[in-house]
């Protein structure tokens, strides 16, 4: 036996209907705090100062990147 059946609901009615707690406030408080820390942090979308950066850490990044692939491109059981 198989039934369906279909509901027609806001997101907020089927949340009340099940029981959950109402997060829409904790909602808006996050998006205002993340919306100040990237106002607070403009100055580091900079691309100058992005390209720095990144730039200190493309040797480390390059060299364990091209470890991780090395050890994909091996078999298992097998040393490269």
């Amino acid at each position: 036996m198989k039934v369906n059946i279909e509901i027609e609901c806001t997101p907020e009615e089927a949340r009340a209907f099940m029981g959950l707690p109402d997060v829409s406030i904790l909602n808006k408080q996050l998006v205002d705090e993340m919306a100040k820390r990237m106002t607070g942090n403009m100055d580091s979308m900079e691309p100058d100062a992005l390209m720095k950066n990144w730039m200190t850490l493309g040797g480390e990044w390059q060299k364990q990147m091209m470890g991780l692939m090395s050890q994909a491109a091996t078999k298992p059981g097998t040393k490269s």
